[in-house]
């Protein structure tokens, strides 16, 4: 009977779901957002009478703004405080949303989503940070409610823009973001908690941030252009400041933009290890996915919607089962558990490169993956937050949404790579596949190892984070 008592989860305190309920606002505000802009715009380009390549630019803008203000958000939050800094970035999101409802052309479209991508990038991190702060070593209890924007914009996004295109102007794709911020940030004013007490205002490492910023910018805007050999070069560029900055962080000690120190931590080195290497494979699944039932099966592009549902789910139920699973299972048993399934149900792909589509073992693969890789993100990230002092939070948080933006075009551009030199090698025609271990099946089987490699080095996460690991 004590045992059953010691083993009992403590009981959380409301205000912790409050805090979590505001929180989630932020990054549900930014991935419907993004998700209703992507399928919008080739409708956007012919409204504003202007190319696709240009218009492009409305995603491309808000992506490299978010990734030039995400190494300040430790510094921020270390000055201004949580609270402030979230009423901020809703402010600025709910303003940019309307200015880009008001654009009168293609370039102030472009410009006001780069204005928007300022205040959306700090909106991710930071509701991790009010979570884990509140939660504290009962994050795992909680950390499932942070995945429902990521698998409901792909759902609710592509519904929404359809209405308002049938309905209304494009206007109202952005528009519509106004009394959803305003309603946030009443919410976020009236509940979010009071943090003065824990600001540390320092200095900005100034060199650091001019080495960062634009190497983080150049390697991610590298990898989406490959195909030329300026993507190589703006990628090499992107890694070597990145390795410049890491070479003066090191001897800058807690004054530099990151803190290096938090990486001695086995397990927070474990868990930003861990992090890299399942979003670069959850981000290179969703390019191979899509193009190996295109391009090689040749189903349609409507098709996707219905064909990849099976993904989403298996990542829903896994994110709404995360507190039991990892109670029961523990951090580092549920991490490996995710990672190995999500490597065999990956493997399945590779079966299916090599006969044929098989609807029968699509379906099922697809949701076995999306399970297991739904039961890998979450508890690592929980794992990382629980394991370092909660005057670190600010950093910790900075340093993991790095790793991951890092770590999903790495993954992406790897397998990318790979499949088309292999198509080559092949010579696979659009919707013909040749016999044996293909180009596809290539792919996937290094999709898979790195899955594989997942569950290695979770190995060196922490059994029960809640018992301070």
């Amino acid at each position: 009977m004590a045992s059953a008592a010691r083993d009992r989860p403590e009981k959380l305190d409301p205000s912790v779901y409050k805090i979590c309920f505001v929180a989630v606002f932020g990054p549900l505000l930014s991935q419907v957002d993004a998700t209703i802009v992507n399928v919008s715009l080739s409708g956007l380009a012919a409204e504003l009478k202007t190319s696709l390549s240009t218009i492009q630019w409305v995603t491309s803008g808000y992506l490299l703004a978010l990734t030039l203000v995400l190494p300040l958000n430790g510094w921020l939050l270390e000055r201004i405080g949580a609270k402030r800094l979230f009423l901020m970035c809703l402010a600025g999101f709910t303003m940019s949303s309307a200015l880009c409802g008001l654009a009168w052309s293609a370039a102030s479209l472009i410009a006001f989503r780069a204005f928007q991508g300022i205040s959306g990038g700090l909106m991710a991190p930071m509701a991790q940070m009010l979570v884990a702060r509140a939660a504290g070593k009962q994050m795992s209890r909680v950390v499932g409610y942070m995945s429902l924007p990521v698998l409901f914009a792909p759902i609710v996004g592509p519904m929404i823009a359809g209405i308002i295109l049938q309905y209304a102007t494009w206007r109202w794709l952005f528009l519509v973001n106004v009394p959803v911020g305003l309603l946030a940030l009443g919410l976020a004013f009236m509940l979010l908690p009071e943090d003065r007490q824990d600001l540390r205002p320092r200095g900005l490492d100034w060199g650091g941030l001019a080495l960062l910023s634009p190497g983080l910018v150049l390697f991610l805007y590298g990898t989406q252009g490959l195909a030329q050999a300026a993507g190589w070069l703006e990628m090499a560029a992107g890694v070597s400041l990145i390795g410049l900055f890491l070479w003066a962080a090191r001897a800058r000690g807690d004054d530099a933009l990151i803190d290096l120190r938090l990486f001695r931590g086995p397990v927070f080195r474990a868990c930003a290890i861990t992090q890299f290497l399942s979003n670069g494979a959850l981000f290179a699944g969703q390019m191979l996915v899509p193009v190996f039932l295109v391009g090689a099966c040749g189903r349609a592009p409507t098709d996707m919607g219905w064909m990849l549902a099976p993904l989403g789910l298996g990542m829903l139920v896994s994110s709404l089962a995360m507190s039991i699973l990892t109670q029961r299972l523990g951090t580092r048993r549920l991490v490996r558990g995710g990672a190995a399934l999500a490597s065999v149900s990956t493997l399945s792909f590779v079966w299916l490169a090599w006969h044929g589509l098989d609807l029968w073992v699509l379906m099922p693969a697809l949701f076995l993956r999306g399970m297991g890789q739904g039961s890998v993100g979450l508890p690592t990230m929980s794992a990382a937050y629980t394991t370092v002092a909660k005057r670190d939070l600010p950093m910790a948080t900075t340093s993991i949404n790095i790793v991951q933006r890092i770590g999903g075009p790495t993954m992406t551009t790897l397998c990318a790579t790979l499949l088309a030199w292999r198509l080559g090698v092949d010579q696979i025609g659009h919707g013909s596949l040749t016999p044996g271990l293909n180009a596809y099946g290539w792919a996937f089987l290094v999709l898979g190892l790195l899955h594989g490699a997942v569950c290695l080095t979770a190995r060196r996460l922490p059994s029960r984070v809640e018992k301070g690991a």
